[in-house]
C-alpha cells in the first residue's frame, strides 16, 4: 500500500477506519473550509482543493452520491467493497428497501457458531472487520453498490424492493440497478435470494425466487408455525434460516427464535388496563409502516403518523390505509399534510401536532380489541434528537396512569 496515494471523500467512520489501515490519507470534505491536519496524520482539505491527478485511489464515504462534484472529478474512484476486496473472504451480502439490519443480525445469530461476523452498512466499516473471519455477513446498501466494479457476494439475499433513494440515484431503475449490480458479478454455484420482481434478471449464479413467506416457506421446507416472528420479521427470519440451510443444510427454530429484535420494531408492550401497544418508531419510511400494518392488519388500529417526510409521495401510504380499520393521530412536521390526505381519501383523522396529545387522545378509545401503534412513516429529527427518543417517549406516555 505504499505507493498508493489516496483522496477519501467525506471525514467519517467509513473513511477514517480505512486511513487506519492505509496509513494517513488525504480527505475532501465540504464542511472543511480551512485545510489542516488531524491527531492521526491524515490531511482535511475543502472539496474544492481536490485534483485527481495527485492520487492514484479516491474512495467515497457511503452516500456519496453520483451528482457531487468530487464524484465527477474523480478520476480513479473505487468502492469501499472493491478496495477491500482482496481480503474479503466467503461473503453473505443482505440488501433490500427495509429488514436488511434485522435479517443481518439474525444471519450472524445463527451463524455464530462458524466464526461468521457482520458489518457493512450496519456498524462495522470493512477496514475494521477481521480477515481471518471464515465468513463476513455484510449489510449492504444501494449507496455502496452503486460504485462496486470487483467485489461480489457468494451469497447475496435481496429483500423486497419499494421506491426509496430516487433522488440519490436518479431515478427508480438507477435504484433497482444498484440493488441487482451483484448479480452480474456472480458465478455458476453461487446462490441469490431475489424477489419474484426481478426473477428475469441476468446471472450466472443460482436464484431462489419468493413472492412471500410462504414461497421461502415451500423452497426450504420450513414450518411457519414453529417460527415466532410475524409480518415482515417472519420474511427476515426466513431468509436468514434459508442462508443457513443452504450452508450447513440445517434448520434450527429454536435457535432463530432466541433471537431478541432491537427495540423500536414493532415493540409490543401492554399497559395496566392490558391493552397492547406497539413502538415502531424505527419505521421512518413508508414501506416499514405498511409492513408493521400487515402484522396487524386483523385489529382496529389507532395509527400515530408524521414527523420528517423529507418530501416523498404520500399517496403510496394512503391508498392501501384504505384497506384497514384504522384512525391516524397526526404528528410532526406534516401533521397537517397529513391530516388534509386523510380528508382526501376518507380516513379518520386526528389532527395532535406533538407525541404527547396523540397518545392522550388514544387512551380514551384504545381497548383489549385494538392496537395503538407508533408507526410514523417519517424521520423524527423535526421534534427529537433520534427514532429512538421519540420510541423511548411513546412507551413512556402510554405505560403512564
Amino acid at each position: 500500500m505504499e505507493n498508493m496515494k489516496i483522496a477519501c471523500f467525506g471525514y467519517g467512520k467509513t473513511t477514517r477506519a480505512i486511513a487506519k489501515v492505509t496509513g494517513p490519507c488525504t480527505f475532501f470534505d465540504d464542511k472543511v473550509t480551512k485545510p489542516f491536519t488531524d491527531e492521526e496524520g491524515n490531511h482535511l482539505k475543502p472539496a474544492s482543493e481536490f485534483d485527481t491527478r495527485a492520487f492514484t485511489h479516491e474512495i467515497p464515504s457511503p452516500g456519496f452520491p453520483p451528482s457531487h462534484p468530487l464524484i465527477q472529478r474523480a478520476s480513479h474512484l473505487i468502492s469501499e467493497y472493491d478496495f477491500f476486496a482482496p481480503k474479503i473472504p466467503f461473503s453473505i451480502w443482505i440488501s433490500g428497501t427495509n429488514g436488511k439490519t434485522t435479517t443481518t443480525q439474525m444471519v450472524e445469530h445463527l451463524l455464530s457458531d462458524k466464526g461468521a461476523i457482520s458489518g457493512g452498512n450496519i456498524g462495522t466499516p470493512l477496514a475494521d472487520m477481521s480477515p481471518q473471519a471464515p465468513i463476513w455477513i455484510l449489510e449492504t446498501s444501494s449507496f455502496s453498490m452503486h460504485y462496486n466494479r470487483i467485489a461480489r457476494p457468494n451469497i447475496y439475499a435481496l429483500l423486497p424492493v419499494t421506491p426509496d433513494h430516487v433522488s440519490w440515484h436518479g431515478s427508480m431503475e438507477a435504484y433497482y440497478e444498484a440493488k441487482l449490480k451483484p448479480l452480474s458479478q456472480m458465478k455458476e454455484g453461487e446462490v441469490i435470494i431475489l424477489p419474484k420482481m426481478f426473477a428475469d434478471a441476468p446471472t450466472n449464479g443460482f436464484k431462489i425466487i419468493y413472492e412471500d413467506e410462504k414461497d421461502l416457506a415451500k423452497y426450504f421446507g420450513f414450518d411457519a408455525s414453529k417460527i415466532k416472528f410475524k409480518g415482515a420479521f417472519l420474511m427476515d427470519a426466513m431468509i436468514a434460516m434459508g442462508i443457513d440451510k443452504i450452508l450447513y443444510d440445517r434448520v434450527d427454530y429454536d435457535r432463530i427464535n432466541a433471537f431478541i429484535l432491537d427495540p423500536h420494531r414493532q415493540e409490543e408492550f401492554r399497559d395496566s388496563k392490558n391493552r397492547l401497544w406497539v413502538n415502531d418508531s424505527k419505521a421512518t419510511n413508508i414501506d416499514a409502516t405498511l409492513a408493521a400494518l400487515r402484522t396487524y392488519g386483523e385489529y382496529p388500529i389507532h395509527l400515530i403518523l408524521g414527523g420528517d417526510d423529507k418530501g416523498v409521495e404520500l399517496e403510496e401510504l394512503f391508498i392501501p390505509l384504505k384497506k384497514y380499520e384504522l384512525t391516524v393521530y397526526a404528528i410532526g412536521a406534516n401533521a397537517t399534510r397529513l391530516e388534509a390526505l386523510c380528508k382526501q381519501y376518507n380516513i379518520p383523522c386526528m389532527l395532535c401536532h406533538t407525541l404527547d396529545v396523540a397518545v392522550e387522545q388514544i387512551k380514551q378509545k384504545h381497548n383489549r380489541q385494538s392496537v395503538a401503534m407508533l408507526s410514523p412513516a417519517a424521520a423524527s429529527l423535526d421534534q427529537f434528537t433520534s427514532y429512538a427518543q421519540r420510541g423511548n417517549l411513546f412507551k413512556e406516555l402510554a405505560q403512564t396512569s
